[in-house]
C-alpha cells in the first residue's frame, strides 16, 4: 500500500501532538482496512472517507481504489491522480469535526 500524508495533515498532527498515539493507532487501522473503517462522505466531500479518533476529532482520507471504482476521481480531480496506483491511501486532514471539514 502506498501511503501519502498531506501537508495540512502533518501540520495538524504537530498541532494536536497530545493525541499523537491515538491518531497513529487509528491511521494503522485505516491502513489495514480503509473501506470498512471509514464512513463515505457526501456532497462537497464525495469520494472522501472519515473516521473518528475521538468523539469529535476526525481523520479525513481518500482511498484511490474506491475513488476510481465509484467514478469519484472525475469529481475530486487530484493533481497527482495519474501518478497514484489504486492501492494509494491519502490522509488529507485531522482535527475537530468543524475545522476538519473546513479544510
Amino acid at each position: 500500500m502506498n501511503i501519502l500524508f498531506s501537508e495540512s495533515f502533518l501540520r495538524s498532527l504537530k498541532k494536536h501532538s497530545s493525541l499523537r498515539e491515538a491518531i497513529k493507532r487509528k491511521v494503522d487501522m485505516i491502513i489495514q482496512n480503509p473501506v470498512s473503517l471509514g464512513e463515505p462522505l457526501k456532497g462537497n466531500f464525495r469520494g472522501y472517507y472519515s473516521t473518528a479518533v475521538k468523539k469529535n476529532f476526525l481523520i479525513i482520507f481518500l482511498y484511490c481504489n474506491s475513488c476510481r471504482k465509484k467514478g469519484d476521481d472525475k469529481i475530486i480531480l487530484c493533481s497527482d491522480c495519474l501518478e497514484c496506483s489504486d492501492d494509494t491511501l491519502k490522509f488529507i486532514e485531522i482535527g475537530p469535526h468543524d475545522r476538519a471539514y473546513k479544510e
